[in-house]
C-alpha cells in the first residue's frame, strides 16, 4: 500500500495528534501541506514533516485556491470553522478526514455532508471512540449475541474537574457563541458511540442540564479574578497556578500545559497564567457551557439508553453498562465484565488501551489511510450518512434540554 499524502488544515492539538501518525507510520501517510495562522503551530508541522515552503499557508482558503496537491486533507480548525474549507476541499476531490463535531449546527452539517457525498470521496468523521480496541471488543460481544438482546444502555462520562476547568470553562469550548454547546463539542463522541452499540436508529430523546458551579456566585470569599494573586488560591482545587505549574515542575510539558504557550519553561507558564485566558479564576470567566447533562434516548423498538455527562469526576475513561436479554457488560475503557444470565458467571475481558483516546485516535487515522489508499470507503465506521444522523441526536437533546419537552429526532 502506497503512502497517502495530506495537507493538514489546522495545526493545533488535534491537528498535532493526526498528522504525527505520518511520523510513526511513514510508510503509510505523509504530510506534504499545513495551512495555520499561528506561526508557533505551523512551523511546528513545517519543521516535522519537511512541508515546502510552496505548501506552507496562512490561511485554508489559499490552499484550497491551489490545483490538487495531495490526496486527503485533514480538517481540525475551530468547530464553526470546518463547513467552509470541507465544502472547498470536497469540491477539488480531496478525500477528507474532519474532527468532530462537524459542524455546530444542522445546516451546516447538512452542507458537509452533501459535499462529501457528490465528491464521491472517502469522508470520515473523527469519532476515535469507535475506533478503539475497547469498542471494537464490545461491538463483536453484541454481534455475537453475548448479552442476547440489547434492551438498555447506561453510559457515563467523566469529563473531569480539572479538564472541564481548562478546556470548558478558562478554553477555547466554554462559550457557546464561540464554539458549540458542551453536548456537541464535548459528547457527541458518545451520542455516535450509543448509536454505534445499539445499531438502529434514535427516533426521539429528552434532556436536562445546566451550569452550576462554575459560575460567579460560587466565587469564594476573597477570591481574585487571576489564580496568581488570589488568596483563596491554595484551597481551591481549580487553581490554575498549582495545576499547569505542577505539570512544568514535574516535566510533563505536554497538554494541556502546551495549549498556554510555546514557552514551557516556569517563566513561560507564569507569564501566560498572568495574562492569558488560563490563569483566570473560573468563578469569573466568560463561560456559558453546562458542567452537567443527562440525556435519554429512546431507540427504535423500544430499546432505550441514558447518557450522563459530568464535569465533578477524577479524569477518566467512559463507564457503560448493558443490560440484555441473556446477559449483562460492565464496562470501561480497559476490562469488560460480562455476566451471563444462564451460568450465572461472569467473565472478565481485559481490554489494552493505549494511545490518544484509548487508541482511538491512532485507529481512526488507520482507517482512513487505508480507505484512501485503496480507494475502499468499508474501513471507515463513521461516513456521512450515520454522522449526520447521530449529530442531529445531538441538537435535538439541546432542543430538548433548552425547551424542556422530548423532541423527534429528525431523519438524516
Amino acid at each position: 500500500m502506497r503512502p497517502i499524502t495530506m495537507i493538514v488544515i489546522g495545526a493545533g492539538g488535534r491537528g498535532q495528534a493526526y498528522a504525527s501518525y505520518a511520523r510513526a507510520h511513514p510508510d503509510r501517510a505523509r504530510v506534504v501541506g499545513v495551512a495555520e495562522p499561528r506561526n508557533y503551530w505551523r512551523d511546528l508541522i513545517v519543521s516535522k514533516h519537511k512541508v515546502p515552503p510552496a505548501n506552507t499557508f496562512t490561511t485554508w482558503r489559499d490552499a484550497a485556491a491551489r490545483d490538487r496537491f495531495g490526496d486527503a486533507v485533514l480538517i481540525c480548525t475551530q468547530d464553526a470553522m470546518h463547513a467552509e474549507p470541507a465544502v472547498a476541499f470536497a469540491a477539488k476531490g480531496y478525500h477528507i478526514l474532519i474532527e468532530k463535531p462537524m459542524a455546530p449546527n444542522e445546516a451546516d452539517c447538512r452542507r458537509i455532508v452533501a459535499a462529501a457525498k457528490q465528491s464521491g470521496a472517502v469522508f470520515a468523521v473523527c469519532h476515535v471512540m469507535r475506533y478503539t480496541a475497547y469498542s471494537h471488543r464490545m461491538k463483536e460481544l453484541l454481534a455475537t449475541g453475548a448479552v442476547g438482546e440489547v434492551i438498555s444502555i447506561q453510559h457515563l462520562e467523566p469529563v473531569g474537574y480539572w479538564h472541564q476547568a481548562h478546556s470548558f470553562v478558562r478554553g477555547n469550548w466554554r462559550n457557546e457563541a464561540q464554539a458549540s454547546p458542551m453536548l456537541l463539542a464535548k459528547s457527541c463522541h458518545d451520542l455516535d458511540w450509543l448509536r454505534y452499540l445499539m445499531g438502529r436508529r434514535c427516533t426521539r430523546v429528552s434532556s436536562f442540564g445546566s451550569l452550576c458551579h462554575f459560575r460567579k456566585e460560587s466565587k469564594p470569599e476573597g477570591a481574585s479574578d487571576r489564580c496568581l494573586d488570589c488568596r483563596a488560591e491554595a484551597r481551591c482545587p481549580y487553581s490554575a497556578k498549582r495545576f499547569y505549574l505542577g505539570m512544568v515542575q514535574r516535566g510533563a510539558l505536554y497538554w494541556p500545559v502546551d495549549v498556554l504557550t510555546s514557552d514551557l519553561t516556569v517563566e513561560g507558564v507564569t507569564e501566560a497564567l498572568r495574562t492569558g485566558p488560563y490563569g483566570r479564576c473560573v468563578y469569573a470567566c466568560d463561560n456559558d457551557v453546562v458542567d452537567n447533562q443527562v440525556v435519554n434516548m429512546e431507540f427504535e423498538g423500544g430499546r432505550t439508553a441514558s447518557f450522563t455527562m459530568t464535569a465533578f469526576t477524577p479524569v477518566a475513561g467512559r463507564m457503560t453498562r448493558v443490560f440484555g436479554t441473556r446477559g449483562y457488560i460492565n464496562g470501561t475503557w480497559d476490562k469488560i465484565e460480562l455476566f451471563d444470565f444462564l451460568t450465572e458467571k461472569t467473565q472478565e475481558i481485559e481490554i489494552g488501551a493505549s494511545g490518544g483516546h484509548g487508541g482511538g485516535d491512532e485507529g481512526v487515522m488507520d482507517a482512513f489511510t487505508r480507505a484512501v489508499a485503496e480507494e475502499n470507503p468499508s474501513y471507515i465506521l463513521s461516513g456521512p450518512d450515520e454522522t449526520l444522523e447521530t449529530h442531529l441526536m445531538v441538537f435535538a437533546a439541546e432542543r430538548a434540554r433548552r425547551e424542556g419537552r422530548v423532541v423527534d429526532v429528525p431523519r438524516a
